[in-house]
This record gives C-alpha cells, structure tokens and sequence, in this order.
C-alpha cells in the first residue's frame, strides 16, 4: 500500500533516498531500485545511499554541534550533511526489525541533530527548526498483517513529519514478502511495480 499527497507540480526533483539495512540484494533494496527507477522515469535525480556500505554512527547527545557546528563523529554522516541540504525529497527505506525501523536508519535520523537551526519561537513540541523537506517511507517485512507496520509508521510520523516537520509525500508497505529465514521473495508479489509507479507518480497533481 501506499498513500499521501501526490502535489507539488511536475517541476523536476532532486531525491535522496536513505536505505537503511537490509541485505544487499533483498527485499528492501529492490524496493528502492524500483522505486528509484520510477523516478528517474519521471524525469527527477534519484541518489541512494546504503547505510549497509556508509556507517552513520547513533547520536552522541554530547551537543558539541550546536547551533551551525558539524558533528564531531568521524564516520559517514558529515559528508551526506550537503546531498541532505540539497535534495528536495529524502526517502527513508528500511526493512521492518522488531516491528519498527531499522536501527541504522535510525542512527542516521538521529544525527539530524546537527543540522537544526535554532528557533527562538518553536511550535508546541518542538525546540528547534529544520531544512523543509518532502519525505516518504519504504519498508518490506515478512508478516502481512494490519497491524505489522503500526511502530514504525508512528515513528515516521511522529519524528519525521510532526517533530522536524517534513511533508509526507506517502508510504510504501511491503509486508508479505516471504519468511525471514528464506531468500527473498517480494519478486512474487505487487510490491516492486507498485514501488515504481510511487516512484513516477511521486510529483503528480
């Protein structure tokens, strides 16, 4: 399934896509090759990072980054800061892990931290502003059922959307996509084209 405004004209994007786990070649990361193929079909710039081949370390809280001050960590984070600031869209992907995102992916949102600005007059539950962003969620799981995505989805909402304030531009839910002891098998179901056509249709009035 997947849902969420579809606006924002047919102006051409610049989308990062943050793959967060997985294997390789499993379900997740097919999930993002369609979907980035979609939209490249449309005509956008697709960029994806594999967190799996770029260590994002969890953040520290040691607050050396702020306001406007780079993290101190030594690892991926510092050089992806640019591609974040530029990209118009950053998609999440993740592989569902004791029914919530992964924790790579949620390393990487943690050291988002040091991109805020400071807010001298924050809304209700927030302490600080970040870039505006559109965003949107792909994940794959082995179970189906209605609540199999509640965590995560939550979470996504609840951070990305409600706290930094990103728009939401949809989500993607793969669930069915064979046992997590097997290979990988979302090549049997709707998930890959469906993931193409969310790709494509992306920017669509």
């Amino acid at each position: 399934m997947f849902d969420g405004p579809n606006d924002g004209g047919d102006a051409m994007k610049k989308i990062l896509i943050i793959q967060g786990g997985g294997r390789p070649k499993g379900n997740t990361a097919q999930l993002v090759d369609h979907f980035r193929k979609g939209a490249e079909a449309a005509g956008h710039t697709a960029e994806k990072i594999s967190l799996l081949e770029n260590t994002v370390n969890g953040c520290l809280g040691c607050n050396a980054c702020r306001y406007g001050k780079p993290c101190i960590q030594k690892d991926a984070f510092p050089d992806i800061v640019p591609k974040i600031k530029s990209a118009d869209c950053i998609v999440f992907a993740s592989p569902l892990y004791f029914w919530t995102i992964s924790a790579k992916l949620k390393a990487f949102i943690e050291r988002f931290y040091c991109i805020a600005e400071e807010d001298p007059n924050p809304p209700l539950g927030r302490y600080e502003k970040y870039p505006i962003k559109d965003c949107a969620l792909l994940m794959t799981s082995a179970d189906d059922f209605f609540w199999t995505f509640e965590q995560a989805v939550s979470y996504y909402q609840f951070t990305l959307i409600h706290y930094i304030g990103f728009h939401d531009k949809g989500m993607l839910l793969a669930g069915g996509c064979g046992d997590t002891n097997g290979k990988a098998q979302i090549d049997q179901t709707n998930h890959l084209s469906e993931a193409y056509e969310f790709g494509k249709n992306l920017y669509l009035e």
